[in-house]
């Protein structure tokens, strides 16, 4: 435990990041057990830990944690190549270690102008000895965001034999900072033992920083395609906490914002979370920089002058 909090807190320091330079990821788009599609923003390294704990009741009350790392990189095309890795999965028998190695891309975005949000993701799970596959779907309605998926899933009890999963599930934005999320999910013809899955979360974006916190409960163990299909009869409450680390930041290869005629010029007040530096500069009290609509930007969306500003960018997906 003291050393998952040394490697919190330097990763923490690590992402002080100007508001150029540290877009944010949010957890207000995606419930605890869907990905919604999320692909990150190019050139940045994620890194989100999520712990779910149980006790068993007496007389030892022993407090148990099934924790979830997922590391990640955005890369270009709407693409996020990465990891989960599950340290106490009873996904399999005495293979307690559960590794997910995924890719993810997302062809239509409604941010962009799509009608809806839809995603695909291939991978392949150590535990089950099989490739894992999800298609999602999602629409931003109003302060809602509707999501569902459809997934095949290797059996890891049963070599060549697949498994089919439906999932569904909803955020609702309360303000720029706050969310209610919600998700269900079910293999289809389950086996004994074997619970339609469920989690439900209240998600906050920290201000003035990139991060976003989820505390929640499930009945699940694994944020995986496999722990996030299968429900059991324990209900676990833990949280989850995510951490951009942008690469241009500490590699170079960044360009400054354009520069507003007249005044003296500086970064633009976005709509993404970030952590002030001292060193940023501000608009002149002459120029007039644009009004906040939310927490977090899209991945695609540019920051404009206010004499050039087209419209509102949208929000990002996590």
């Amino acid at each position: 435990m003291i050393s998952l909090v040394r490697m919190a807190a330097i990763a923490l320091t690590m992402t002080g990041a100007s508001s150029f330079d540290a877009l944010a990821q949010s957890l207000l788009d995606r419930p605890p057990n869907l990905s919604g599609g999320w692909v990150g923003n190019t050139g940045t390294l994620y890194f989100h830990f999520l712990h779910r704990f149980s006790e068993s009741g007496e007389p030892e009350r022993k407090v148990s944690n099934v924790p979830t790392f997922l590391i990640a990189a955005g890369l270009p095309y709407r693409t996020l190549l990465g990891f989960n890795y599950a340290t106490n999965s009873q996904l399999a028998p005495r293979y307690p270690n559960e590794w997910e190695f995924f890719g993810r891309f997302a062809p239509l975005v409604q941010d962009e102008g799509a009608p809806m949000d839809l995603a695909a993701q291939a991978g392949y799970n150590l535990a089950a000895e099989g490739v894992d596959g999800e298609v999602s779907l999602g629409r931003r309605v109003g302060p809602a965001r509707l999501m569902s998926a459809g997934r095949i899933l290797a059996s890891p009890r049963e070599s060549g034999r697949s498994r089919f999963a439906l999932a569904g599930g909803a955020t609702i934005r309360l303000g720029r900072f706050l969310a209610l999320a919600g998700d269900v999910a079910s293999l289809l013809n389950r086996d004994a033992g074997e619970h339609v899955a469920w989690s439900a979360g209240f998600h906050m974006a920290i201000p003035t920083t990139p991060h976003t916190l989820s505390l929640q409960a499930a009945n699940t163990l694994t944020s995986t395609l496999q722990g996030s299909s299968r429900g059991s009869d324990m209900v676990r409450y833990g949280f989850e906490f995510t951490i951009p680390l942008t690469l241009r930041r500490y590699f170079g290869g960044g360009s400054s914002p354009p520069m507003p005629s007249g005044g003296k010029a500086g970064a633009l007040d976005t709509t993404q979370v970030v952590t002030p530096d001292s060193d940023i500069e501000r608009p002149a009290p002459e120029v007039q920089a644009p009004t906040p609509a939310d927490t977090v930007v899209s991945d695609t969306a540019r920051v404009v002058p206010p004499d050039a500003r087209a419209g509102t960018p949208g929000t990002a997906r996590s």
